[in-house]
């Protein structure tokens, strides 16, 4: 089974405003509202793709039932601990302007509200996958990813983690299976710019050096590449399309790439899968879908 974590699920309020206004009253020409998290996100498009997995995380008050309910509407089962006190948070997601987001804050989450995560984390065993994206809500301990990768050493579970800074870097002694930093937070750790794909090879070899198994590095625009444990390297510049919206494009390339990964593995079915996944999302107004993926798929290959 693959389990997916999102520690701080929100509800995603996505609105069009034309011609928006500061200090005015604005009226949306669209809005949408979807369940949200890159854990989620994750779990959204493996099912998508024709997989199932289970949502685990913490949710709170009225958002949180909803969040609930829009995820097992989108056939994903779900596994979430309810919070007594608090709400889950509404992040506000401005299409009009990119990039522009107001994100709430989320609910207090307690070290005995953790336990029973990490309870529930207890039970996997060889075969199953673990995916822990995102950042952690403040009322965390800055090393749960490393928390419950130390319990989970030596199970032959599958880890793939999607975070940035310390909490990707505390997890590399623990050799998770994937890692995505895109060019930027790749760039941060090490304290360079990297703008192109033959740049960013040597500092994912860096970071297998300091213990992940795979580095999968997404440079939007640029394309992606992959540094496989067993010392290949894959790399394919950006599919063409039309950017419509990018939330969401990173969590739908891991997606891709488990699932790619499951059905043949073979790192580049999983690669180029992760690479169409991740631009399916992206061309798409929403999360990619099966055809969707498939399509971008066969231009990569035949490139």
């Amino acid at each position: 089974m693959i389990y997916t974590v999102t520690f701080n699920p929100s509800l995603d309020y996505i609105v069009s405003v034309d011609d928006f206004k500061l200090g005015m009253t604005n009226r949306t020409s669209s809005e949408l509202i979807l369940p949200g998290g890159k854990g989620i996100n994750v779990a959204t498009v493996l099912g998508n793709l024709g997989i199932h997995s289970t949502a685990l995380g913490f949710v709170a008050g009225f958002t949180g039932d909803e969040i609930v309910r829009s995820v097992e509407q989108l056939h994903i089962q779900s596994d979430f601990i309810r919070i007594e006190e608090g709400i889950s948070r509404i992040n506000v997601k401005l299409k009009s302007i990119d990039g522009t987001e107001i994100n709430g804050a989320g609910p207090e989450i307690s070290e005995e509200t953790v336990e029973k995560l990490m309870k529930k984390l207890d039970r996997l065993r060889e075969g199953d996958v673990l995916v822990l994206a995102g950042s952690i809500p403040a009322s965390m301990p800055d090393d749960m990813y490393s928390r419950i990768m130390k319990m989970l050493e030596g199970r032959d579970v599958m880890t793939v983690v999607d975070a940035t800074q310390d909490l990707l870097l505390n997890v590399l002694p623990y050799h998770p299976f994937l890692i995505k930093p895109n060019n930027h937070e790749l760039g941060e750790i090490f304290g360079t710019t990297l703008n192109s794909r033959e740049a960013v090879i040597p500092y994912a070899k860096k970071l297998q050096e300091m213990g992940a198994m795979n580095v999968l590095v997404s440079m939007a625009g640029e394309g992606a590449v992959l540094v496989t444990a067993d010392h290949q390297i894959f790399s394919t510049p950006a599919p063409k399309g039309t950017l419509v919206n990018g939330v969401g494009a990173g969590d739908s390339m891991v997606a891709g790439f488990l699932a790619g990964w499951i059905e043949q593995t073979s790192y580049q079915h999983a690669f180029y899968m992760g690479v169409a996944a991740g631009s399916a999302s992206a061309f798409s107004e929403y999360l990619a879908t099966r055809p969707e993926v498939e399509a971008i798929y066969n231009t990569i290959t035949k490139q």
